[in-house]
């Protein structure tokens, strides 16, 4: 008898994500870090901010939208295969801080979030290093604690949730540099 290459009727398909998909969802294979990966996608979010004209607003905007859309789309198809696989950091800091369920699944791997998010709290600011680190702990901070409606929005389904609560998290760290700035400015001191 010949084995055959397709699968039985017992063995349903196994779901497979192109090579493409896992680039994109997983920041460059940043996400494959096996701790602490939502923040080594927040450095690679940074590292890409530096690059030439991404303080053009008529640069980041588009890049943030196209990636943005690029990332629910990949994230959706990731996160379908993965489930809710977190590493051990990602878990216990998920037990801490989000102790409740989460209907739609966002793993670990899946980082293009923190990237995206990262550059939203970057916008419209000087990309010197004082706002740079501010803006990562800040962002960091937000996307743990996931204000509203931060924690809210995770459970939009399709990737949209994936991505839309480290946009909140980008637009209050966003916020929060300008505050810091600007109460360093009132005291004057200066970074």
């Amino acid at each position: 008898m010949k084995a055959s290459n397709q699968p039985s009727e017992s063995e349903p398909d196994q779901p497979r994500v192109s090579f493409l998909t896992k680039l994109i969802a997983t920041g460059l294979f940043v996400g494959y870090v096996p701790w602490a990966s939502g923040t080594f996608g927040s450095l690679l979010g940074c590292l890409i901010a530096f690059l030439p004209a991404f303080e053009n607003p008529l640069v980041s905007v588009p890049l943030i939208l196209i990636v943005l859309y690029a990332g629910v789309i990949t994230s959706a198809k990731v996160a379908a295969v993965e489930g809710h696989r977190l590493t051990k950091i990602a878990a216990a800091t998920k037990a801490i801080f989000q102790p409740e369920e989460h209907r739609e699944p966002d793993p670990s791997i899946v980082v293009i979030d923190e990237v995206v998010g990262q550059w939203i709290s970057f916008f419209l600011l000087p990309l010197t290093l004082p706002t740079v680190i501010v803006s990562f702990f800040l962002f960091r901070a937000f996307d743990v604690l996931k204000p509203p409606p931060a924690r809210q929005v995770e459970d939009v389904p399709h990737g949209w949730g994936i991505m839309l609560d480290d946009v909140i998290a980008g637009i209050y760290a966003n916020i929060g540099t300008r505050i810091f700035f600007f109460l360093l400015g009132l005291f004057h001191i200066h970074l």
